[in-house]
Formats: C-alpha cells, structure tokens, sequence
C-alpha cells in the first residue's frame, strides 16, 4: 500500500469549483468589522441581489422573511462566540418567491483569519417543503383517525336506535362499517388505473349510505345530483370533505339525533358546479368562534388548492347549510 502522504493531490481550483456548483453550494465571506459579504455567483443568485454593488450583512437581512429576521440576526451575532460547525436554516423572500437557505460555517472569532468569517449557503426549500407536507400528513392522518373513531360512536349510537336485539344491531352495525369500508375503496387511487372514479351522485351516496337510517335515496339523507363524473384526485379530496361534515354533523347537528334530516342538492353555474348540503331537524345551531380547527382548515384548503372554488356556511335555526363551489374541470380531474 502507498504511503497517504505519496497520493498525488489533484483537487485543483477548477475542479473544486464544479464540485461545489454541482452539489448547488454558494461561497460567502464576512468581515466582521466592515460588515461587507462577498458571494460566489451562486450565492448572489440565491438571494436574488445584484452583483454590481457591495453587499453588507444588513443588506441581506433586508430580504429575509420577517417572521425569521431577528432570529437569524441573534444566531449570526451568536456565531462569533460558538466553537466548531454551526448551522441556521431560515427563509429569504425573492420577489413573489419564498426559499429556504441553510447557512454554514464555522464560528469563534478566535480562528478566523484576517477578520473575515467565511461559510456556505443552500437552497434547502426542495428539503423544507417535503418536511411541511410529511408534517401535514401526518396531521391529516391524525385527524381522519379521530374522525374515524367519532364516525364508528356515533354509527352505533345510531344502529342502537333503530335495532331491538344484539344480533340484529350487530349485523347493521357490520353493514355500515362495510359501507364505510366501500367508500374509502371507491375514492382510493388504484395504481395503474386511469379514468373517472366514480358518478358524483354515487360518489356522495356510498359515502353517506353508513350513516342513513334506511339507506341513501330513501331515508333521511336525500341525494340529488346531476349526473356528472368525478375524477379520482378530485374524489378524495371531495370525500375528505363529505366525511368532515358528515362528522360534524353527527356530533352537533341533524344527523347526531334520529329526527334530523339531511339534503344533498347540486346546481350547475357556467363552469362552477355548486353542492348544497342542507341539515334540519338537529339541534340548535350557532356560528363557531374563532379560526376553527384543523379538520376545518383542511376542508378549506382542500376546497381551494385541489377543486378550485370555496366552502361558505349559514347557520339557520333549522340547521348548518354549507355551500360547497367546485370548478367544473376540477372536479372531473
């Protein structure tokens, strides 16, 4: 074996530079007494500033996103008294454009040379924006379950009233949990599959079936729909909120008691389609105060980002009618 010290160095200047361009990494230097920042190309590209002229610490901050402003200005002041590696991850504003940068380096004013600290930036936005959507997931996976165990209280409060032994509640109870079962396959994505998921007017029956007495169509949950298709992506989003209300409905409103009624109607507006869910016959109703929680956040945003349109609610005596305004080639995706 070759002494490491007869190993030929090969890692010129040229060669270093497409490394670091190639893993996307930007140069900085600070001198800490002028508070003047130099960046490699990359660096300046990052931060959307223009190279002509010179760049202070404060001129930078400008462009961090104010609700991490003063903390990065605190870690960055700290950093001239930390030993060893440091790392501050915070997000810059590139005219309409949010980033993440992951800032570097090495602290301790003991080892700087010259009185220039010198570190890296990364765009880290690819790593941040994964790490929000598994946090909303998982959110969202917390939220169904819990709603899911208020949908199974609820379906045997309602199977109790409508059976007189154990076996037959049993059985219905089976029957409702199979029907929920059903829906979930129905708005499932099949891999491999392409096409419409379902008719929009099965779509909210099979979903609602579970939780009607005697059976959608026929009982106190009424459907009436045109018949149009929805797509699978739509389909999920669109159960998602029929489950959310149909929650909340079994806890609060019509559905939480055996005279309660619920309409299911829907209207076409040029290319908006407009879903009416109408209760009656609950309890009293009162507008919510406050922002609301997290599955009603959910249906909102739901409503906005995959089926293009809005949720809007009234609160008659008679009970909540939500308004539900999707977008024609939306829902069909």
């Amino acid at each position: 074996m070759p002494d490491s010290e007869s190993i030929p160095q090969v890692w010129d200047t040229k060669q270093l530079r497409r490394a670091l361009e190639a893993a996307g990494v930007a140069l900085w230097s600070w001198n800490v007494d002028t508070d003047q920042l130099i960046m490699d190309e990359l660096g300046y590209g990052l931060w959307g500033v223009s190279t002509a002229a010179a760049v202070r610490f404060e001129d930078l901050s400008a462009h961090i996103h104010p609700a991490d402003r003063d903390r990065v200005r605190a870690a960055f002041a700290a950093t001239r008294g930390i030993l060893g590696a440091y790392e501050i991850d915070f997000r810059v504003l590139v005219q309409d454009d949010v980033r993440w940068i992951s800032a570097r380096g090495q602290g301790d004013d003991a080892g700087i040379i010259g009185r220039v600290m010198v570190g890296v930036f990364l765009d880290v936005t690819g790593r941040k924006h994964a790490e929000e959507a598994n946090e909303l997931l998982a959110g969202e996976m917390s939220h169904r379950v819990k709603n899911l165990l208020t949908i199974a209280s609820a379906l045997t409060a309602i199977t109790s009233r409508s059976t007189e032994t154990t076996t037959d509640m049993a059985r219905e109870l089976t029957e409702r949990l199979t029907s929920l079962g059903r829906a979930h396959d129905l708005v499932r994505p099949v891999p491999g599959q392409d096409g419409k998921a379902a008719l929009l007017g099965d779509l909210i029956s099979v979903l609602l079936a579970p939780y009607d007495d005697l059976g959608a169509f026929s009982g106190r949950i009424r459907v009436s729909v045109p018949r149009m298709g929805v797509g699978e992506a739509a389909a999920t989003t669109l159960a998602l909120v029929i489950h959310e209300l149909a929650t909340n409905s079994l806890k609060y409103g019509a559905l939480s008691v055996a005279a309660g009624t619920l309409d299911v109607s829907c209207t076409m507006h040029d290319q908006d389609v407009v879903l009416v869910w109408t209760e009656r016959g609950g309890p009293p109703v009162t507008a919510p105060q406050g922002p609301g929680g997290f599955g009603s956040k959910l249906v909102t945003r739901g409503m906005s980002a995959q089926l293009g349109g809005s949720i809007a609610y009234d609160w008659p005596d008679h009970g909540v009618i939500a308004t539900l305004r999707m977008h024609k080639g939306r829902l069909a995706a």
